[in-house]
């Protein structure tokens, strides 16, 4: 898949386990665990915006599109 989730790497550079970021930004564990294996097929602006406030990053720094082509 292009696109790839860096959310692990941000919250190790935050020193933040999931079970805090699940609280912090009101989504479901088993949810959150699907987006940061990069099994989730779409995440809302809503989402999105939370965890970026919550980790103090960007949308870019989270998400990233890798061209498959080179």
């Amino acid at each position: 898949m292009p696109i790839v989730v860096n959310l692990d790497v941000m919250m190790a550079k935050r020193k933040m386990s999931l079970n805090e970021l699940s609280e912090k930004v009101d989504l479901t564990l088993s949810n959150l665990s699907i987006l940061k294996t990069g099994k989730a097929k779409a995440i809302r602006f809503s989402t999105l915006e939370a965890i970026c406030k919550v980790l103090d990053c960007q949308p870019g720094d989270i998400l990233e599109f890798l061209d498959e082509e080179n």
